[in-house]
């Protein structure tokens, strides 16, 4: 069990309303420039719904986001409050916003997370939160649309790591990220384990594995196409290394998920058995996307999954969150 360290609120607004129904969460973690055009993008945001941010400084030695959140409280842009959360980890930091916005605004029943190098649409907030409300869905997603900052990487626009997992409105079975995402505060009370998971801390797929686990509950998701996010990508993301690596750990993920509740040997086997079939299945897969996909990295993909998923099986998973931290 991960033991909780004391969090400082670091910044917070003059006057805190804390009967808002609505509170947009924000992990952070050394991307002050990105975090202040996430902020100006909420605090332009086209809605007369009142809501509130609290922003997760997850790097406790640097704290560049706290001078920012400073300047924005201060300003009135948005309101809200800024918590240092010391535990290092991109699960610790989400589990630190969602909590602190479930204990310090009492009143509010839905939570939405950006990350800080995303910019909202300025009808975001309000498609989000039509969405949940004429649906009655427990969780709600929404697509997150690259912006390269290299020019020439738009013909990645289609490849798995950056494509949407949908392409239109309507009940889902499920969503894999929370990069654009609404929780009702009753799914996390529906859930024997509310947390983000943090073993997922510096693999990826915290997200995935806790929106697993509400589909397991027999919650409902809604995808609302038109909420829309743009995501900054540098161009780092754009080069063959990460691509292959993206896709790895995707492959773990899956695997770690399965094995989760895989409690017995024989289980366990079965997973392994599982990930070992994926293999050949991918090279078919591979081979028809080769003949619609733009890159060869794209077709690839699917291969490249099932390569991950079966070293993890193994033991093998590539930590790419923890090996750099700058620009996970």
């Amino acid at each position: 069990m991960t033991t909780t360290l004391p969090r400082e609120i670091a910044a917070i607004s003059a006057t805190l309303d804390t009967t808002v129904e609505i509170v947009v969460c924000i992990p952070s973690f050394r991307r002050a420039d990105h975090l202040r055009r996430t902020l100006a993008s909420l605090a332009a945001q086209q809605t007369t719904r009142r809501f509130a941010v609290v922003i997760i400084e997850n790097d406790a030695a640097g704290r560049d986001a706290i001078p920012i959140a400073r300047e924005v409280f201060e300003s009135g842009a948005l309101g809200g409050m800024c918590v240092i959360e010391p535990m290092q980890g991109n699960c610790h930091a989400i589990n630190a916003a969602f909590e602190t916005a479930r204990e310090r605004f009492p009143a509010a029943t839905m939570f939405l997370m950006i990350d800080d190098d995303e910019i909202a649409t300025p009808t975001w907030l309000e498609r989000m939160v039509d969405a949940a409300d004429a649906t009655g869905a427990a969780v709600v997603g929404g697509p997150v649309l690259p912006n390269f900052n290299d020019g020439m990487a738009q013909r990645l626009r289609r490849h798995p790591a950056f494509r949407p997992a949908y392409d239109r409105s309507g009940p889902v079975p499920i969503i894999y990220g929370s990069g654009n995402c609404l929780i009702r505060r009753s799914t996390f009370a529906r859930l024997a384990d509310p947390r983000f998971d943090p073993r997922f801390n510096f693999l990826g797929g915290g997200d995935t594995d806790f929106f697993v686990r509400c589909r397991q509950a027999g919650l409902p998701f809604y995808w609302a196409a038109d909420a829309i996010i743009t995501e900054t990508v540098p161009e780092a993301r754009t080069r063959t290394q990460w691509l292959l690596t993206r896709g790895l750990r995707i492959g773990a993920i899956n695997y770690r998920i399965e094995v989760k509740t895989a409690e017995t040997l024989p289980a366990r086997l079965k997973v392994f058995g599982r990930m070992a079939a994926r293999i050949p299945l991918s090279l078919w897969q591979a081979a028809r996307l080769a003949m619609i996909e733009p890159t060869l990295s794209a077709a690839a993909h699917p291969v490249i999954v099932a390569v991950g998923g079966a070293l993890a099986a193994a033991g093998i998973e590539p930590h790419a969150y923890k090996a750099s931290k700058i620009a996970p």
